[in-house]
């Protein structure tokens, strides 16, 4: 029993940690980015940073974004987030091949971490490979299919890539779990433009 109790105790922080992940990404999918900073505060889990890093640079404070991705790039170089904070800041500077490169490390790493494929996506969007940011963006929804932003980045990449069947079926799913995301005026009107044709 003691035993037992000393097993509970010690998994009870990862449990807290991926409900605190979980609130702190539905936050971001509310566009309350500035709620998300200030919860984030200390964090210390990879993915609750990555989120706070992403809402500052949705608030335009790009020199706190590139902080938050320096907590990641601390990482040893065994962890797919520290190439995950990287890109990210590569990407910030504009460094596209660096920030591709990172990223495919990262998934080199983990290729079953959806941030990683994520992070690919970003990447291979701003380099406008839309067929390749699609299949990013749809294998880091397969592996963590409540990842709202994998869909509406991938809807995009897939509107883009002249594929309008892809796009609906990853906006339809991208409005039912992110309901309240100041981007779903712009999804709705991409598809009523697409299925007006």
């Amino acid at each position: 029993m003691k035993n037992f109790l000393i097993a509970m105790l010690v998994a009870a922080p990862s449990v807290a940690s991926a409900q605190d992940a979980a609130e702190v990404r539905r936050m971001y999918e509310a566009g309350q980015y500035q709620q998300v900073v200030d919860s984030a505060g200390d964090a210390q889990a990879p993915d609750v940073i990555y989120t706070a890093a992403q809402s500052y640079q949705k608030l335009g404070a790009v020199a706190q974004a590139r902080e938050n991705y320096g907590e990641l790039v601390v990482l040893p170089e065994d962890d797919p987030w520290h190439f995950i904070g990287l890109s990210a800041q590569q990407l910030l500077d504009e460094d596209t091949e660096g920030a591709l490169n990172s990223a495919r490390e990262a998934v080199a790493r983990n290729g079953g971490l959806p941030e990683a494929h994520y992070q690919l996506g970003l990447v291979l969007a701003k380099r406008e490979d839309w067929r390749g940011g699609a299949e990013a963006f749809d294998r880091a929804a397969d592996l963590n299919p409540s990842l709202a932003y994998a869909y509406y980045y991938g809807g995009l990449m897939h509107y883009r890539a002249g594929r309008p069947d892809r796009m609906a079926n990853a906006f339809e799913q991208f409005l039912k779990l992110a309901p309240e995301a100041p981007e779903r005026p712009e999804v709705l009107q991409i598809m009523r433009t697409v299925r007006g044709r």
